[in-house]
């Protein structure tokens, strides 16, 4: 169960002059997590970029062998204020993911330990700009996107989860959480029978999963069109990515007030932990492994879709 854990995190969050020294105290009387915050300065303010590693028993951090998950909170800032007032619809993804952390952080206490580290990332902006947007408005950034995969993916990241709130369209209309196909070094790949299933567990639910252009897995600046930075991470990676949306049925702004869900935050939140559980163990994949090098062996590389392009 990981509702209480949401609660208290979207109850810290949504405050004008919460910071990411506020944030990182919540876990400053855990054994087993390293919690830091480092103030980054844009063109637009400045944002509070959080990293919080909750250890495995045979993690990296120990000199283990297990792979290392990464889950990483996607947004543009928790607030639009003065614009808006109260807690953004673009920050459910860092409410998910610092969720995640506490919920992991307080099992390892009371001895339910994962195998592999956790890498949990995000980052903390109560008055971030917003952007005009069709068919509803989106929040911006005080910094870019090359700024936010600089200080979220982790090259100890052996995979991701990128969890990105993704309303603001008239195409992904379910309301809970979908996922998205595996990407790596710019290959969109099928699903993950393993991520599917526990999606069914976790939800109680049938799948619920969203579409990707090759678009959306270029980065930012090019020009072109993405539904919005879910799969962003990947472009920073050699690591698989996986995208998990917290959607709606109806479109709603990214920048739109009392438009969070603390039960579809906490599905993607539960969801996360139980991939970090199995991902830990070697009992998941993000992707088939013989196939990938069948691909690039019959097509070559991709990579080159995680540049910029020739121009």
């Amino acid at each position: 169960m990981v509702l209480k854990q949401v609660i208290e995190i979207a109850d810290l969050l949504d405050n004008a002059y919460v910071n990411g020294k506020e944030v990182i105290t919540l876990f400053s009387d855990y054994n087993f997590v390293q919690a830091t915050s480092e103030t980054v300065q844009g063109e637009e303010g400045t944002t509070d970029f959080l990293k919080i590693i909750v250890q495995g028993k045979n993690g990296k951090k120990v000199n283990g062998n297990a792979p290392s998950l990464g889950v990483i909170g996607r947004l543009g800032g928790i607030g639009a204020r003065p614009k808006r007032i109260g807690f953004v619809s673009d920050g459910d993804g860092a409410a998910a993911a610092l969720s995640t952390a506490l919920k992991l952080a307080e099992m390892s206490e009371k001895g339910d330990r994962l195998e592999g580290d956790v890498h949990i990332t995000t980052h903390i902006c109560p008055n971030a700009p917003t952007k005009p947007h069709k068919p509803v408005e989106f929040m911006g950034s005080p910094v870019d996107i090359l700024t936010m995969n600089q200080y979220e993916v982790d090259e100890k990241m052996d995979a991701i989860i990128s969890i990105d709130t993704t309303k603001g369209n008239n195409v992904f209309n379910n309301k809970g959480i979908s996922l998205s196909q595996t990407v790596k070094e710019g290959y969109i790949l099928k699903f993950s029978e393993d991520l599917i299933r526990i999606q069914e567990m976790t939800t109680g639910k049938l799948p619920s999963t969203f579409a990707l252009s090759m678009q959306d897995i270029t980065p930012y600046g090019n020009g072109l069109h993405h539904i919005n930075s879910i799969l962003q991470p990947s472009v920073a990676t050699t690591s698989p990515v996986v995208g998990v949306a917290i959607t709606s049925e109806s479109a709603v702004p990214g920048s739109g007030t009392g438009a969070s869900h603390e039960v579809d935050i906490a599905q993607a939140a539960k969801f996360s932990i139980e991939v970090a559980k199995e991902f830990g163990r070697d009992t998941l994949e993000f992707f088939d492994r013989g196939e990938f090098e069948q691909l690039k062996e019959l097509y070559g590389s991709m990579a080159h879709l995680q540049t910029k392009g020739l121009n």
